[in-house]
C-alpha cells in the first residue's frame, strides 16, 4: 500500500530545499543503523556511541549551529523534518538529536562571548538542558554561584555543556530573575535516574550542581527572551531571532511525527498478510473495519503533520522579519500540544487494527507506543496548557500562565 511521503512539498526556495534535501537525505540514510541498534540503546538506557558518531557525522547536531563556528545554520523546519525522518527508525536517537540541536541554537542567544566559550574550539560542542528552574543562584562578584538539581537532562551522557534552569537571587535573598545558565558538562555530575517504560535511550538523567559558578555572560533571562529579547549581538544571523517559547516548545514534535509515520508503515506493511483472527479474513487488508481504521490514521498523521509545519514556517518566518506576538505564539503552543494527540490517537486506532500481536517484545510497535506516550508527556506539548494560552488569547483574558509561549 502506498503511504504519501510529502517529499515533494514545497520548502519556500530552491536553495533552502535543496539544503533541507540534502540533510533530510543524510538523516534518513541512518535509519537502517538506528533500527539496529535502537534495542540496544533501549536496554542500556543510552544511545550506543555509533549512533552519537553518527549523527554527528550527519551533520544533525549542528543542524542550528552557526555558518561562522561551522555549522548549517538552517531553521525549524528542517530540524522538524530531520528528526521526523530519524524518529522513523528510534524514538531516541532522534529525541537525543533534536534536543541537542535546538540546545546548541539556544546557546546562540548568549553574548558572544559565550558562544565563543561553547563553540569556538570545538564546532561539535553539544549543547543539552533542562529549562525548569529547579536551581538557585545567588549573587556574588561577576556573576552567580549556583546550585541545583535538573531532571530529565535528555542526553546528559554526551554533553559538552548543559544549559539549566536557576531562578537567581539578590543578596538580600528576594529572586529578581529566572535565567537559563550555560555550564560546562564537566562541572557538573549526572545521576543515573531515568528509569522509565519509553524513551530509554534518551538516557535524560538528572545533572547536579553545588556552588558552580557562573560568569554574568552565561546568564540569559527567560521572562526577556520569551519576549524576544536575547543578549546577543545583532549579526544578521536571522535564526536566533527566532521566537523563544514557540522555537523550544515545536521542535518537541518532530520524533513524535517520525513515530507516527514508522507505526503506520508497519502496520500497512504487515496487514498485506497478518489475517484478522475469528473473521472470515485471510488478509487484514480485505477488511473494511481495517480499512477505515489505517484511513482515519493516516489521516491524524497527516493533520498533525501539516499543523506542525505550517506553524514552523511561522517561525521561521518571524524570525526573518517582525517578531511575533504573544496571540500568536499561544496558537503555536496549542498546535503543537494538540498536532502531538493526534498522533498519540493515531497510534492508538493503529495498533488496535494490527492486534494484540503489537505487544510482543519482538515488535517494534510496542516500543514505538511507549516512545511516543512518554515524549508527548513533555511539559512543552501539555495540550490543556497550550489549550489555556490560546483560549484566553481569543477571549481577551491578560493572565499568562507560561514563559514557554
Amino acid at each position: 500500500m502506498e503511504i504519501t511521503t510529502y517529499a515533494n512539498e514545497p520548502h519556500g526556495n530552491a536553495a533552502r530545499a535543496g539544503h533541507v534535501a540534502d540533510l533530510a537525505a543524510r538523516a534518513a540514510a541512518l535509519q537502517p543503523l538506528l533500527q539496529q541498534r535502537a534495542a540496544q540503546g533501549e536496554a542500556d538506557r543510552v544511545i550506543p556511541p555509533a549512533v552519537v558518531e553518527a549523527l554527528g557525522e550527519a551533520g544533525v547536531f549542528r543542524s542550528l549551529t552557526p555558518k561562522r563556528y561551522g555549522g548549517h545554520e538552517t531553521d525549524l523546519r528542517t530540524l522538524i523534518e530531520v528528526s521526523e525522518a530519524l524518529g522513523q527508525a528510534d524514538g531516541s536517537a532522534a529525541w537525543v538529536g533534536m534536543i541537542i540541536s535546538v540546545t546548541n541554537w539556544l546557546a546562540c542567544l548568549f553574548p558572544e562571548k559565550a558562544q565563543e566559550e561553547v563553540f569556538g574550539t570545538d564546532p561539535d560542542a553539544r549543547v543539552t538542558g533542562v529549562a525548569a528552574p529547579t536551581g538557585i543562584g545567588e549573587r556574588v562578584p561577576g556573576g552567580w554561584r549556583v546550585t541545583g538539581r535538573w531532571s530529565y537532562n535528555s542526553g546528559a551522557p554526551y554533553a559538552t555543556w548543559a544549559a539549566v534552569g536557576a531562578l537567581l537571587k539578590d543578596e538580600q535573598g528576594e529572586v529578581t530573575d529566572q535565567a537559563l545558565v550555560l555550564i560546562p558538562a564537566a562541572e557538573l555530575a549526572v545521576e543515573d535516574t531515568w528509569h522509565t517504560a519509553g524513551m530509554r535511550g534518551t538516557a535524560s538523567n538528572t545533572l547536579v550542581g553545588q556552588d558552580v559558578f557562573v560568569p554574568e555572560h552565561r546568564v540569559l533571562s527567560v521572562p526577556a527572551a520569551a519576549e524576544g529579547v536575547y543578549p546577543r549581538p545583532t549579526r544578521g544571523e536571522a535564526l536566533y531571532s527566532a521566537p523563544f517559547g514557540p522555537m523550544l516548545v515545536l521542535c518537541l514534535t518532530g520524533p513524535l511525527l517520525g513515530l507516527g509515520r514508522a507505526a503506520l508503515e508497519a502496520v500497512t506493511s504487515a496487514a498485506a498478510s497478518k489475517p484478522l483472527s475469528f473473521t472470515i479474513y485471510g488478509r487484514q487488508a480485505e477488511s473494511v473495519g481495517v480499512q477505515t481504521q489505517i484511513a482515519e490514521a493516516a489521516l491524524k498523521i497527516e493533520t498533525a503533520r501539516m499543523l506542525v509545519h505550517r506553524a514552523a514556517t511561522e517561525v521561521d518566518t518571524a524570525a526573518a522579519a517582525a517578531p511575533m506576538n504573544y496571540a500568536a505564539r499561544a496558537h503555536i503552543r496549542a498546535r503543537a500540544g494538540y498536532a502531538v494527540q493526534q498522533i498519540l490517537e493515531a497510534i492508538n486506532i493503529l495498533l488496535n487494527a494490527h492486534g494484540s500481536s503489537a505487544f510482543a517484545e519482538t515488535s517494534p510497535l510496542q516500543r514505538i507506543w511507549r516512545d511516543a506516550n512518554a515524549a508527548a508527556r513533555h511539559a512543552g506539548l501539555v495540550p490543556a496548557v497550550g489549550l489555556e494560552v490560546y483560549g484566553k488569547t481569543l477571549l481577551g483574558v491578560e493572565d499568562r500562565v507560561s514563559h514557554m509561549v
